[in-house]
């Protein structure tokens, strides 16, 4: 118990002292791209919290929301099938391989080309560049369940379905955690991208004017908003997965105890 209290501590501490160092730093600053950080919370509040929430956060957050639950739904069900069908396995995790190798960012441009710049091709974007790590980390989590487990499936003769749900997701389920957040973070980066290029609405892209534009302030403000919703969206990603996979952390204590 002291233990976390210390490291809760210290996970508050640091970022107050990095805010007041910034404070402090930048108090007196005459440079126009490093405005005083009292500037720039101003211009946060003007900007975010009135005039642009409901056109340029409301979208940004559907986008993001919409785009990673569609790639983790696929990736589970993509990750579950090849994971159980060698002969698929065979024929294309070496193209999945190659693919996710490719950086999510240059994803981009291809489909404006194809798509246009409307939410299709934000969300197409975020679901094609988010859906790799969730079906590699299915596939991985999936083939290293135990093998009595596949035997009572076998047994049983349990359909896809009631394997899928009833034996794998649970068994694989902390691998498949793992690579859903890995699929969040790639639908963020995504999202701001997407955002960046051909559009005028979003946060990204409103970031991205501000600095064309020499509005510094607005600049950082729309840096800070992009950290806190990365932030708490981890923060939400987390107390998630530590409620579903509460039966698994509670064994690691045990083991641990023991």
């Amino acid at each position: 118990m002291k233990r976390h209290l210390f490291n809760l501590t210290l996970a508050v501490a640091a970022p107050l002292v990095l805010i007041a160092a910034w404070f402090g730093i930048s108090s007196s600053s005459t440079n126009a791209f490093f405005p005083p950080l009292t500037q720039i919370l101003s211009r946060f509040g003007d900007l975010w919290i009135f005039e642009h929430f409901s056109t340029d956060i409301i979208p940004s957050l559907k986008n993001l929301l919409l785009g990673f639950v569609i790639a983790v739904v696929l990736g589970v069900l993509l990750g579950f099938v090849l994971a159980t069908v060698p002969l698929l396995r065979a024929m294309f995790e070496p193209t999945l391989h190659f693919l996710r190798g490719i950086p999510p960012v240059a994803l981009v441009p291809i489909l404006i080309t194809l798509v246009g710049f409307g939410n299709e091709m934000r969300i197409s974007s975020i679901v094609i560049a988010a859906v790799f790590p969730t079906m590699i980390a299915t596939m991985d989590g999936i083939r290293s369940v135990d093998s009595g487990l596949r035997d009572v499936c076998t047994v049983y003769q349990l359909s896809r379905k009631d394997r899928l749900l009833s034996v794998y997701l649970p068994s694989a389920g902390p691998q498949i955690a793992a690579g859903m957040q890995v699929s969040l973070l790639v639908s963020f980066i995504v999202m701001i991208a997407s955002e960046m290029m051909g559009t005028a609405q979003g946060i990204g892209a409103m970031t991205l004017l501000a600095q064309q534009t020499f509005m510094a302030a607005d600049m950082w403000a729309g840096i800070l908003l992009l950290g806190l919703i990365g932030f708490l969206s981890n923060l939400l990603f987390n107390l998630v997965k530590n409620r579903a996979l509460s039966w698994y952390i509670g064994s690691k204590k045990m083991e641990k105890v023991s």
